[in-house]
């Protein structure tokens, strides 16, 4: 069996409303998507940059894919991965995640095989930041059936202190609390959100501090009245063996990081191992790979997926939209997603394929 074909998308997928970070408002997905067909049978997967959380660029990542592609085609599945792992997974492990999933899909990974319908609950997150907004979108999650919502700070210590604390007010423990600071403090400010919180309803605390100083998480770990959680900082078993060294209750993985369905599962089993707690999903992801995660995590999780951000699109990236009922995404057994062709087109900004001479002949 032999890799037939690889399609290449660089997609601009608009975002029904921006995402409002601590080092920037996200008004699109900048994502890579791989098709490819391996023996007959299709795979897709994706890689969606966001800069300021990875070092890899939207136009290296193309680039770099753009250059894989035509030594992937004409491989074994066996032999591309033995590539993608030796040449690209250290440097570019989003790239290499795209290439890899679709390998996994066009593979029938067992991961991805729902075998009886299942709920995985999603976390809701919490964008405005009026309170009169706050609490029309807090009281619109809790009618929704979400039960963890999600705060972002990061911005600025007294502000982010009093925000969190309105929101507290308004939630009145109905709902578990992740805040996340996406690295947005340094380690006075850090230490000092986490000493100065109130823990009411909140479940964890989220990547203070800047993703390389381990110190400062340490230094929170210690300071902090609630569960601190690592994600930035993780991106292999290194990284999750120290994370359990600064004290973390909570190491958080995403597939893209990741690359590999395999390698996705191998880590959040260490994470337990480990005595933590792990969590998973992507809130910058489509539904591609938030629905891969959520295969993951119906039989790896048991807590509140964060694999949302297929719910920030303006419109769905595949045909048949990913259910989600009372605040959890509904898998199906026999669901696989299927490329919305228009809109793949109107998102695209750029697109290329290689094939082999047999699969060019066989072209339409």
């Amino acid at each position: 069996m032999t890799i037939e074909e690889i399609h290449l998308s660089r997609l601009s997928i608009p975002l029904a409303k921006p995402y409002k970070l601590a080092f920037r408002d996200v008004t699109h997905f900048d994502t890579l998507l791989v098709e490819l067909v391996a023996g007959g049978r299709a795979g897709y997967g994706e890689a969606t940059i966001l800069n300021g959380y990875t070092e890899e660029t939207v136009e290296g990542s193309w680039a770099l894919a753009q250059a894989l592609a035509p030594k992937a085609r004409g491989l074994s599945p066996e032999a591309a991965r033995r590539m993608l792992d030796a040449d690209v997974r250290a440097t570019a492990p989003f790239t290499a995640t795209a290439f890899l999933t679709a390998l996994d899909m066009a593979g029938g990974h067992p991961l991805l095989e729902i075998r009886e319908p299942s709920r995985v609950p999603l976390l809701f997150g919490i964008n405005a930041t009026d309170p009169g907004g706050i609490e029309q979108e807090l009281e619109g999650a809790l009618a929704s059936g979400y039960r963890t919502l999600k705060i972002k700070a990061g911005f600025d210590l007294e502000a982010d202190l009093a925000r969190v604390g309105l929101i507290q007010g308004l939630n009145r423990n109905r709902a578990r609390l992740r805040i996340d600071a996406n690295q947005g403090y340094a380690k006075e400010d850090g230490c000092a959100f986490a000493r100065r919180i109130s823990p009411d309803s909140v479940e964890l605390l989220e990547q203070p501090c800047h993703a390389k100083d381990w110190d400062a998480a340490r230094a929170v770990a210690e300071a902090s009245c609630v569960p601190l959680m690592l994600d930035e900082a993780i991106y292999d078993m290194h990284d999750i063996e120290r994370a359990a060294r600064t004290g973390a209750a909570f190491v958080k993985l995403k597939l893209m990081k990741f690359a590999s369905l395999d390698a996705l599962a191998r880590g959040l089993g260490r994470i337990r191992e480990l005595g933590m707690t792990p969590v998973l999903g992507n809130g910058v992801a489509s539904d591609i790979g938030c629905w891969m995660e959520a295969c993951v995590a119906s039989t790896m999780i048991d807590n509140a997926g964060e694999m949302n951000g297929f719910l920030r699109q303006r419109e769905a990236l595949v045909q048949e939209p990913i259910a989600v009922e009372a605040g959890a995404m509904l898998l199906e057994p026999g669901f696989v997603p299927i490329l919305h062709r228009e809109r793949l087109h109107r998102f695209a900004i750029g697109q290329t394929a290689a094939r082999t001479p047999e699969a060019r002949e066989n072209a339409p």
